[in-house]
This record gives structure tokens, sequence and C-alpha cells, in this order.
């Protein structure tokens, strides 16, 4: 075997390790799952998650799950809670205890202070039998398998479990709130993610930035319009001020000959594709990729059909999206 085929044959082990243990802890997940679940949407404070060494590292991303997804939640070190960030801790939080052996002293004190004042203790453990699953209140097992490596010392597929785990309860308690991919951006502004997550309105052009024009204005000024306003179209309204049409590069191509003898009326397109404010930028993208065009005019579909804002592709480009 070559020292490359070697590389390989370790890596796909401990992945094919850790899907099989993957597989034991969802076949065994049980109503005290449920009760975990239960416990955390009766809550009235925060979840509080706690962990030292490795469970710690994996407990900042549960809480950062849990936070980015609707449940309020923030990491705890167990060590820092013994030296005055208990007092981070009131009633109505409920704490989420990780400990692989569930024997982690640095959790004592942390333990002790949910007992003494009556706040709920989630444990995630493998042991039972521990310290943290005898002084909890719900108990989240999951399966020993050992670890990866072959002689139980690098923590793998306890970890690969311990964040499995965590990512199912933020899941299970996302679905129940019926948290939805709009919330994100709630959670979310910065970054790629929050840039995919931006509503149209977000990004939009409104008020004087519109090239609007009414259905009688001679071409000529039209022009004007769409000269100055520099987005290459001008929306036509009527006397109402709804938005009945648009008139692009390609409508003036079209009526070339003796555009200038015409109204804003005789040369737009009719009934021009329009975009909702609340809808994701990333809706606006897909749909100017897919007409092939460059802006698109922002009507509320429950609303008196007027042109609330114009959208156009450079402003989504702009923030990442396209």
């Amino acid at each position: 075997m070559t020292e490359n085929e070697s590389f390989l044959k370790t890596a796909r082990q401990v992945i094919t390790d850790e899907a099989k243990a993957l597989e034991v802890l969802a076949d065994g997940l049980d109503e005290r799952f449920a009760e975990a679940v239960r416990t955390i949407l009766n809550a009235t404070g925060r979840i509080i998650v706690s962990g030292i060494g490795k469970s710690g590292h994996i407990g900042h991303k549960i809480a950062a799950t849990l936070a980015s997804t609707g449940t309020p939640a923030y990491f705890v070190h167990p060590a820092e809670a013994s030296h005055g960030d208990l007092g981070m801790l009131s009633k109505g939080d409920v704490v989420l205890a990780i400990s692989n052996s569930g024997e982690a002293p640095e959790l004592a004190n942390l333990l002790a202070f949910t007992r003494r004042f009556g706040i709920p203790l989630i444990g995630l453990s493998s042991e039972p039998e521990s310290t943290l699953m005898k002084q909890a209140d719900v108990h989240l097992l999951i399966p020993s398998m050992g670890e990866a490596c072959g002689f139980g010392m690098v923590p793998s597929i306890s970890t690969t479990l311990t964040l499995a785990m965590g990512d199912a309860l933020a899941i299970a308690l996302m679905k129940y709130r019926d948290f939805r991919p709009e919330n994100f951006r709630d959670f979310h502004p910065g970054g790629k993610l929050g840039a995919r997550l931006s509503k149209v309105r977000d990004l939009m052009h409104t008020g004087t930035a519109l090239p609007l024009i009414g259905s009688d204005t001679p071409m000529s000024e039209v022009l004007l319009e769409i000269s100055q306003k520099g987005f290459g179209v001008a929306g036509v309204t009527d006397a109402d001020g709804a938005l009945t049409g648009i008139i692009t590069d390609g409508d003036l191509r079209r009526h070339m000959d003796g555009l200038l003898n015409n109204t804003a009326a005789q040369v737009m397109t009719e009934n021009p594709t329009t975009i909702a404010p609340g809808a994701l930028a990333e809706e606006a993208v897909a749909i100017m990729n897919e007409r092939k065009i460059t802006s698109l005019f922002v009507v509320d579909p429950d609303g008196p059909a007027r042109a609330e804002g114009l959208l156009h592709i450079h402003d989504c480009l702009r923030v990442g999206l396209g």
C-alpha cells in the first residue's frame, strides 16, 4: 500500500465510523429528546450552554446555532462561571451542560447553582450513570462508541455525535417556531448569507430616484428622464399613479423611426414584470437573469399598483448576489 493509499484508507475509515455512529444516534432518539425540546420551549429566559475542552468548542457552536435560529442562547465557560459568570444565570433560563464522560470537575459549581436555584438542567453525555446525568432534569444520551482513532484518546466520534445532537435540537425548535428563511436576515445581516437573505426593500431605490413618467409624456422628456436617473429604463404611470408600462432600450430601438413624435404610452411595453418589496433579492436576481433584463420595478401585490421602488442588477451585484 502506498503512502497516499494509506492516508485515504484512514480518512475513509474515520468518516465511515462517524457515519455509523450517527445512524445509531438517530435510531436511539426517544421521548427524552422531545422532553429537552419542550423544556427549552418553556424557558422564559435564555439557553445557557456550557462545557470544557472539546465539549466546550462544540458548545460554542451549538449556542451560536440556537441563537441564529430563533432560540436566545449563549455559551458560558464553566471555569469563568465559578469566578462570577454564574451571575449571568437567572430564573427562567435553561442550562445545557455538555460532557462526554459526565464527570468534568469544572462543571461542578454550575451544576450546583442550577440545583440550588431551580434552573432546569439538560445533560448531554455518553455516560448515563455519570454525575452530570444524575444531576440533570433531562437526559440527552449519545451512544458510547469509542473514538475514530481506535484507542479512545482523540475526541472525534463523540464530538460529531454531540454536534449532531445540538443541530437536531436547534432545527427541531426552529421548525416548531415556524422560523422561515426570511427570518434569517434579522440574525445574519452581514456576509454572504446576509446578502442572500436581503429583501428587495433593503436594496431598492425609492422616492425622487425613481424614473417615472406619465403616459402622455412626450418621448423627448422621457429620454431626459431615462438619462438623468441612470437606470436605462422609465416606468409609465396612469392618471392614478399606477404603473402601467415600462420603456427600455429595446422599446426605443423598436420605435426609432419617428420616436420623438410619440408619447410614452405609444412606446412602452405594457404590464411590466415587477416584484414585491418583501421578496428576497435573490429571487429578483433569478427573475432578471431568466428574463434577461437589468431592472425590476417594485410593486406591492396587495397595494394600489404604484411603483414603490426600483431594483437594478448592479444593486444586487454590489452586495454579492448575481
